[in-house]
């Protein structure tokens, strides 16, 4: 879905407490299959919005920083645990957000895997997208 005409959208953590409001188009969506955010969510694998620094915001309680590896940075709620985003040296104008948390997930639609030599193989996909 292309947002940039679109109305802003909105996620929060489970308890609430810490939300975010992206605005204008993404930069990507997709699946990632590493091993560290398979560990930071503890699923198979997840969705992330790649957003453009300035085109979101924090409502509600900031979100508490983990340095996860050298240059990687994730962020969850201080109250419930939930992760929110994830921050990388390799990427210093973007922030990736958890398609899951949105308040509509269904209104973004990803566009590839990413990291797919890492994925679980009983993981097995039936959807059409590019592995990158």
């Amino acid at each position: 879905m292309n947002r940039e005409k679109q109305p802003a959208i909105r996620g929060h953590c489970l308890c609430g407490a810490c939300a975010f409001e992206l605005t204008g188009a993404s930069n990507w969506v997709g699946h990632c299959h590493c091993e560290s955010c398979r560990r930071a969510t503890a699923s198979p694998f997840t969705t992330w919005i790649g957003q453009q620094n300035g085109s979101w915001k924090f409502i509600g309680e900031e979100p508490v920083d983990y340095e996860s590896s050298p240059g990687n940075t994730r962020g969850f709620c201080g109250k419930c645990g939930s992760p929110i985003f994830y921050r990388s040296a390799r990427f210093p104008n973007e922030t990736h957000f958890y398609a899951a948390l949105l308040d509509h997930p269904a209104d973004i639609e990803p566009r590839a895997h990413f990291h797919a030599d890492e994925m679980l193989s009983w993981i097995h996909l039936s959807d059409s997208l590019p592995y990158e």
